[in-house]
């Protein structure tokens, strides 16, 4: 299931407001009668699912890249006054 099979605005909004959308989508899940008109509505979850692992997984990235950043400034600042 790739993102690109799913409408764009997926992509410019945000992990809660996709979560949101994912929390709307299986409480409607829940409450369908008809099975078979559930497959579609199913098949859309999961791919916002993906959606949602895929930007988490960024996040989690660029976090860590920052604080890896930020721990070597701060490395980089102790050993400057070490060294005078």
């Amino acid at each position: 299931m790739k993102d690109k099979n799913l409408p764009n605005d997926y992509n410019s909004q945000s992990l809660e407001e996709l979560t949101k959308k994912a929390n709307k989508m299986i409480e409607d899940l829940e409450n369908q009668k008809d099975l078979e008109n559930s497959i579609e509505k199913y098949q859309n979850l999961l791919k916002l699912n993906n959606i949602i692992e895929n930007k988490f997984k960024k996040n989690a990235k660029n976090i860590s890249k920052q604080t890896k950043e930020n721990i070597l400034e701060v490395i980089s600042k102790k050993n400057a006054k070490r060294i005078k």
